[in-house]
């Protein structure tokens, strides 16, 4: 009977547990039931000028682009101390479930996600769907911002989900290492791009972001993805790194890759292609 009791339990856990790394991807339906509990922090990820046409009741509004430095090399994060002081002016405490949300594209939610898994916040989820799937679902919008109280923004900032330009050289050749470019086929290859050095970072290889979005801007299950990024070559035995041309693109990937596979060595290159072509020694294939 013992015997049966552990196993029942050890069932219960591992099941438990699947659900809870796929539960960082939440629907509709679930997000107006934690609403109803008032236990939850909504961020809309998109651009001010949205936002202040439609939102969903209850959400602040966090701008990417708000938590990069000034310079030549775009969307480089602020320090951690900067970063901390933005959310907490915003009501982010970092012990809270936060959920995030844009337009349906996943690059913007995703690249707040990000930030706030590097920030230490422990409970971070993504709007399924996002706004899209909010109003095809008939939930209230409303134009009328939020009023925000600024709290103290908790944290301890996760170093390892960060990789610095040197890291990059040091690590891109090592066999234990994949580097993962997260652009399309067509920058990937330097057929187009915004960039001056068109190209990738050698011995990087190529997996867009929307690989694992589908075209109504949901998640796809974690099984499919788990099929699309071990096809790829990325599997949880290495370290990986993700970085696109500005990192914005890589942070819907490190979720699907952290959350929802659970893959224990996961990390963004912050300053992408576009601090990786400002060193003249820095090949580009």
């Amino acid at each position: 009977m013992k015997k049966y009791i552990v196993l029942t339990s050890l069932i219960l856990a591992v099941l438990l547990t699947g659900q809870a790394l796929e539960a960082q991807v939440i629907s509709v339906k679930e997000l107006a039931g934690m609403m109803e509990s008032g236990d939850v922090i909504l961020v809309s990820a998109r651009k001010a000028a949205d936002y202040k046409k439609v939102h969903i009741p209850g959400a602040i509004s966090l701008w990417h682009e708000d938590f990069y430095k000034d310079g030549d090399i775009k969307a480089v994060l602020k320090s951690p101390e900067e970063i901390a002081k933005i959310l907490g002016a915003n009501g982010i405490c970092g012990t809270k479930t936060v959920v995030v949300y844009d337009n349906g594209k996943n690059t913007f939610a995703g690249r707040i996600y990000w930030i706030l898994k590097y920030m230490g916040c422990t409970d971070v989820r993504i709007l399924d769907g996002h706004m899209k799937m909010w109003r095809k679902g008939r939930k209230p919008v409303t134009k009328d911002p939020v009023e925000i109280v600024a709290v103290e923004f908790k944290g301890t900032v996760n170093t390892a989900a960060i990789t610095t330009m040197d890291q990059v050289i040091a690590k891109k050749d090592d066999p234990a290492t994949v580097l993962v470019d997260n652009r399309d086929k067509e920058e990937f290859d330097g057929e187009k791009g915004t960039i001056e050095r068109k190209g990738h970072i050698p011995a990087a290889i190529n997996f867009n972001y929307k690989e694992i979005v589908n075209e109504d801007g949901t998640i796809k299950d974690k099984a499919e993805i788990e099929k699309l990024v071990s096809g790829a070559g990325i599997t949880s035995d290495k370290e990986v790194i993700l970085y696109c041309e500005t990192g914005i693109r890589a942070g819907i990937v490190y979720m699907a890759l952290t959350s929802m596979l659970e893959y224990p060595n996961v990390s963004v290159y912050d300053g992408a292609m576009f601090e990786w072509i400002s060193v003249p020694d820095n090949a580009v294939e």
